[in-house]
C-alpha cells in the first residue's frame, strides 16, 4: 500500500534502526512510536542478541525509548515497524490501546496483524522493498541464528 510522505519519512526511521541493529551484529527490527503531530516520541531496535535479553524486540524498546506516557498520548499515536509484529509486541500494542501499526513487510514473517484487527487496531502494510531486502539478507547471511530467529517469533 502506498504511504503518505509522512509515514514514510517514520518508516524509513523504523529501516534506520533496523540498519542499525544488523550493524550491531542483531536481527534487523526496526521500529519508531510517533504520535498525532508527525513527531517520533520513541525508536528502538531488537537487541536480543546483542544485549541477551529475553525480551528486547524492536516494538519493546521503542516503547521503553518513550518513556513512561500518559494513557491518552499511545492512544493518539502510530507504531512503525519494520517487520510484521511478534505474539509479545501484539499484546503491547494491544495493553497500549495503540490504534494503528505501520508494518515494513510480512513475507520473512508474518506475526499477529489478524489478532490486531481483531481487536480494532488499523494495520497497514507497506510491502516494503527495503524492509524485505534487509531481513532477507539477515537470514541469507546468518544461517547460524536461527535458534535466535526462531525465539525471537516464538517458535
Amino acid at each position: 500500500m502506498p504511504l503518505t510522505d509522512s509515514q514514510r519519512a517514520a518508516l524509513d526511521a523504523a529501516y534506520d534502526e533496523a540498519c542499525h541493529g544488523y550493524s550491531e551484529g542483531g536481527i534487523p527490527i526496526g521500529c519508531v512510536l510517533v504520535d498525532s503531530t508527525g513527531t517520533i516520541i520513541g525508536r528502538g531496535h531488537n537487541q536480543r542478541i546483542q544485549k541477551a535479553s529475553a525480551t528486547l524486540h524492536a516494538e519493546i524498546a521503542a516503547l521503553e525509548d518513550a518513556g513512561r506516557l500518559k494513557a491518552s498520548a499511545y492512544r493518539d499515536s502510530t507504531i512503525y515497524t519494520t517487520l510484521s509484529p511478534c505474539s509479545m509486541c501484539t499484546g503491547a500494542i494491544l495493553l497500549y490501546k495503540i490504534p494503528r501499526v505501520v508494518v515494513g513487510e510480512n513475507v520473512n514473517f508474518l506475526g499477529e496483524e489478524q489478532l490486531l484487527r481483531d481487536n480494532g487496531v488499523e494495520v497497514t502494510v507497506a510491502d516494503d522493498e527495503k524492509c524485505k531486502a534487509l531481513m532477507s539478507k539477515f537470514i541469507r547471511e546468518r544461517p547460524e541464528v536461527p535458534h535466535d530467529w526462531n525465539e525471537d517469533i516464538g517458535v
